[in-house]
């Protein structure tokens, strides 16, 4: 059947002119091409983010929060949380269950250290209460190469799979 398929359309293919043929291979390239754009795209955005975060510093919740209360100068200034925070992502990964978290805000320092003192996701909150082994890595947005926080974020729950298999409800924000 396969065979009578091909020698059929190489029959009805040899009536064309080549200009004919040339359209034709033009046309599948086009159908092809726009097939695999959004595939191609999809890997770009990852490898993408997987770079950032790669390129990030990664801490333990013990090394953020001394990090978050190391001071610019000593008693009575401010902290380095409050005078040094960014706009960004935030990705908390629970190495015991293998399951990510993935976040935004314009003030970053100050959201990841809501998650692990029971103001942020009560999922993750409650994991690392009862002692799983989280990493922190942030993301600044104005280095990431991205617009918006908004398309950091959903590229970045995307690539962590952490709204299929993680902590996230949503798949990020819209707009």
């Amino acid at each position: 059947m396969i065979r009578e398929f091909c020698n059929k359309y190489l029959e009805i293919y040899s009536n064309y002119t080549d200009t004919e043929k040339l359209f034709i291979w033009i046309g599948i390239f086009a159908i092809i091409s726009s097939a695999l754009f959004p595939i191609i795209h999809t890997v770009f955005i990852s490898n993408k983010i997987k770079k950032l975060a790669d390129n990030s510093l990664e801490v333990t919740p013990k090394q953020f929060f001394v990090i978050r209360n190391a001071s610019n100068g000593g008693r009575g200034n401010r902290h380095i949380s409050t005078s040094r925070d960014f706009q960004g992502v935030y990705i908390l990964y629970n190495h015991t269950k293998n399951m990510y978290y993935v976040g935004q805000s314009v003030k970053v320092l100050r959201r990841v250290n809501a998650h692990f003192t029971g103001h942020g996701n009560g999922d993750v909150y409650a994991d690392f209460k009862y002692g799983d082994d989280f990493t922190i890595k942030m993301i600044k947005l104005e280095t990431s190469g991205f617009k918006t926080l908004n398309e950091l974020e959903r590229n970045t729950i995307k690539t962590y799979g952490a709204f299929s298999k993680g902590y996230n409800k949503t798949r990020g924000n819209i707009g």
